[in-house]
């Protein structure tokens, strides 16, 4: 490994082994419930990211969902999440997560919250329930993620593009989106701002090692900003903005009530308080180490695998244990699994050297063992309102 490839390498691990990253997860649930099918019966893995998306999947009538996340910080951005729904009242629960602040919200916490939450996820927002208390820095302005946001919106207020911000995110037409954004266009793309992004710091804070930008870099002319920018003009440009809360939350600070995750809606925070808030439990480890506990029953198989974008990495840096990871899949999916995920790049060719036992006694590629869907989740993947990765999969799992 190179000097430049260990100190990135180095300084990714620091961001992802010492920060919250993600505030709010970067998936679009609806491209994923266009394939996921959810029934009563079916249980669900997801990597927790920030715990939106595992609601979202728990309020669409599955059985149970596993949210699983090797950083404790974003389990307890989810188990805080939980406990809000469970203890407070919608108008408190709307102003803490909807408007991402509370004038109260350190006396929320310690009086109501606090004991509803695990240990790690106490000692998490013991220190940090401060995210809540600032009208002007809400809680979607911190995390790295949310660091890279204030970065961004300073930038555009020095430009001078704050006005025209507002006027996209108001925008009733695709025709005025694309008015709006081709003058802020003009102000952000500046040489500072590409080279800014360009930076593998910069890139860290936002959850994407080193391996990943190859990835993107050698499927996409070698330019990372080139992909950036047709993402934007995909999101401003194509969707309509009026239900795109990922990227309204991220320029404003706050979503609204007519544009927030389902778990923010009133008649949805009813069902979590009523009961399916306790469906969704987080575990602080690797998929892996979650497949392979001894205390889930055998019992219990899932049939449902989110496995967002993390294959990357392990593609990249620990290749066998992304094998062994799938042989954990295996030896707990149900039958008609179907496994979704995303990736930086526009291919997993990866996946094709990954070979294990399907009970035959001897290895054969996992690739054989699926059916594929890619007209429909290359269609799906048109319409993501976040559009940060390259590709959306799904496969069903064939024994």
């Amino acid at each position: 490994m190179s000097l430049s490839s260990a100190l990135n390498s180095k300084i990714f691990n620091h961001v992802h082994g010492n920060n919250l990253v993600y505030n709010i997860c970067w998936e679009d649930p609806r491209i994923d419930h266009q394939m996921l099918n959810l029934g009563p019966n079916d249980n669900v893995l997801v990597i927790t990211s920030a715990g939106c998306n595992a609601l979202d999947y728990i309020l669409k009538g599955c059985n149970h969902v596993y949210a699983v996340d090797m950083n404790y910080r974003q389990n307890a951005v989810l188990e805080l999440k939980k406990a809000a729904a469970k203890l407070l009242n919608y108008e408190d629960y709307w102003q803490l997560l909807g408007e991402g602040w509370h004038p109260d919200a350190e006396k929320l916490y310690k009086e109501i919250l606090r004991d509803a939450m695990p240990f790690d996820a106490r000692e998490f927002w013991d220190k940090k329930i401060y995210y809540f208390k600032n009208r002007k820095r809400t809680y979607y302005m911190h995390g790295t993620s949310g660091f890279f946001a204030r970065c961004l919106n300073g930038y555009i207020n020095f430009k001078g593009g704050r006005q025209i911000c507002e006027q996209l995110l108001n925008s009733k037409t695709l025709e005025e989106q694309q008015e709006h954004y081709s003058k802020l266009e003009k102000k952000f793309w500046t040489p500072l701002m590409k080279w800014f992004l360009n930076r593998n710091t910069t890139l860290a804070l936002l959850g994407v090692p080193k391996s990943q930008r190859i990835q993107v870099e050698t499927q996409y002319n070698g330019q990372i900003c080139l992909f950036m920018k047709d993402c934007l003009e995909a999101v401003f440009c194509k969707l309509p903005i009026s239900d795109n809360y990922f990227w309204r939350v991220y320029m404003t600070g706050h979503y609204t009530k007519d544009c927030c995750p389902e778990y923010l809606k009133e008649e949805n925070f009813l069902k979590l308080k009523n009961g399916l808030a306790d469906k969704v439990t987080t575990y602080s480890m690797s998929v892996e180490q979650f497949l392979r506990k001894p205390e889930l029953s055998d019992n219990v198989k899932i049939s449902r695998f989110i496995l967002l974008d993390h294959m990357d990495w392990l593609a990249n840096n620990h290749f066998e244990w992304l094998v062994s990871e799938w042989e954990s899949i295996l030896q707990r999916a149900a039958d008609q699994t179907r496994i979704l995920w995303r990736s930086g790049g526009f291919r997993t060719d990866f996946l094709e050297k990954v070979e294990i036992d399907f009970g035959k006694g001897v290895k054969e590629k996992i690739t054989d063992h699926f059916q594929m869907h890619e007209e429909e989740t290359a269609s799906l993947h048109e319409l993501d309102r976040v559009h940060t990765y390259g590709s959306f999969h799904v496969a069903d799992l064939i024994r």
